[in-house]
């Protein structure tokens, strides 16, 4: 076209270098020209300095988002997940252990029994699938001993009787280190509904397969390479904290086999976090560490230059967050990513976009103004993966109904809730 060149759109130098301080929401990209399909797109990227990810999907270490469950479920897409330090050192190291060990997509909700234990209702075979496990000690960490199935339950007449006395003894299992093709195979191989993956060197239960759970993964769009630590197991990620004490906290997630670790802080360009940076390069320089919250360039500089391997960008953008409102600190999400990515860049520093993800296109965001991974919270509670228990409830409007035309409707409704608990 003939003329001088006309202004089509902001570049992202200009727009953000006028003073203002933009949310995801606040910006749009302007559509460019394609050439490829979208099957050549590659979303592997750099979680840290020296941690390679197949996607670009972190769960933030929140206690109704990330523990065990939610962080196999990340790293077998190729994310991974940072275990919450809501909970004492044991018990966060226990979860990265219960992490590592597994080798499938997938955490059931096992229920155990002791031998000298009964089964109260049928709800309690409500796990996936459908059988209670007996082990010597009722838990997960001993010997598994048998099996009770949902119709084994069923058809006994006395119901209160001991699982010892008609439990399937000695079922078989297999090795915990199994990955989904090799359970696959083993289930069709003894044409089992389920098998119980145990730990070869101590006899623990780690899981249960069942053929319906090969099945539903099965039917899931292609997975990409699951995300692998250097000791060939899931990689897992946990939250610390800037206190004395969380020295002896990293000590025992280090010993977990913790890939790296997120220095959890709301504001992260503080002396204490400097601190506690330079203390795990120096005692575990073989670990790469994870800096922030920052949202400005200056405070970017400060933990680089105290050997941060990862960033961590957000403060205020939380959906839980509420930083700017009591402290009244803070900056827009995509101005805060795109300022700490631009100078993180230059120091090969990976950024991880945390808060503010509430759909897709902020996750497309955060990416093209520089993030090399996006923290996802609220956006994953709630989920399968994530901890807490489902409850049911029927609206207000349905309760009360009274005419004798919406009789059915409630009654129905009370039916289909019953069967919700009872199966």
């Amino acid at each position: 076209m003939d003329g001088a060149p006309m202004d089509d759109g902001f570049p992202a130098e200009r727009l953000f270098n006028q003073g203002y301080s933009y949310t995801y929401n606040d910006v749009i990209f302007l559509p460019h020209y394609i050439d490829f399909p979208t099957d050549s797109v590659q979303l592997s990227t750099k979680l840290s300095r020296n941690l390679n990810l197949s996607i670009p999907c972190v769960s933030s270490p929140m206690d109704t988002v990330t523990e065990s469950s939610m962080a196999v479920a990340m790293a077998a897409l190729g994310g991974i997940g940072i275990i919450h330090s809501n909970n004492s050192p044991f018990d966060q190291a226990a979860i990265i252990r219960s992490a590592k060990s597994h080798r499938i997509p997938f955490v059931s909700d096992v229920i155990f029994k002791s031998p000298s234990d009964s089964i109260d209702s049928i709800g309690e075979f409500s796990s996936s699938p459908s059988c209670i496990l007996v082990t010597e000690s009722g838990t997960r960490k001993s010997k598994l001993l048998g099996v009770v199935t949902k119709s084994d339950w069923e058809a006994l007449n006395d119901k209160q009787a001991r699982v010892s006395d008609y439990m399937v003894k000695s079922p078989m299992s297999a090795p915990s280190d199994y990955d989904l093709e090799q359970v696959t195979a083993f289930l069709a191989a003894k044409n089992l509904e389920f098998v119980p993956l145990v730990n070869e060197k101590d006899g623990q239960v780690v899981d249960v397969v069942s053929a319906a759970d090969v099945g539903r993964i099965r039917g899931f769009p292609k997975l990409g390479m699951p995300s692998m630590g250097s000791d060939g197991k899931f990689m897992v990620g946990a939250a610390i904290g800037t206190r004395e004490s969380d020295k002896e906290r990293l000590e025992q997630l280090v010993k977990a086999g913790a890939d790296v670790v997120v220095l959890d802080s709301s504001q992260g360009n503080s002396s204490y976090q400097i601190d506690m940076i330079k203390y795990v390069k120096k005692t575990y320089p073989e670990l790469d560490v994870i800096g922030g919250n920052v949202v400005t360039i200056n405070q970017a500089c400060n933990l680089i230059q105290a050997g941060v391997d990862g960033l961590r960008v957000g403060m205020g953008s939380g959906s839980i967050c509420t930083t700017q409102e009591v402290c009244a600190v803070g900056r827009g999400q995509a101005t805060a990513v795109y300022k700490v990515s631009s100078i993180a860049e230059r120091s090969g520093i990976p950024v991880i976009a945390d808060g503010g993800i509430s759909n897709s296109g902020h996750i497309v965001k955060a990416l093209v103004l520089g993030a090399s991974t996006v923290m996802m919270g609220s956006f994953l509670a709630g989920s399968n993966e994530a901890p807490g228990a489902y409850e049911y409830q029927i609206s207000m409007a349905v309760r009360d109904m009274d005419s004798t035309s919406s009789l059915w409707l409630k009654n129905t409704l009370k039916s289909v809730t019953d069967d919700m608990f009872i199966n």
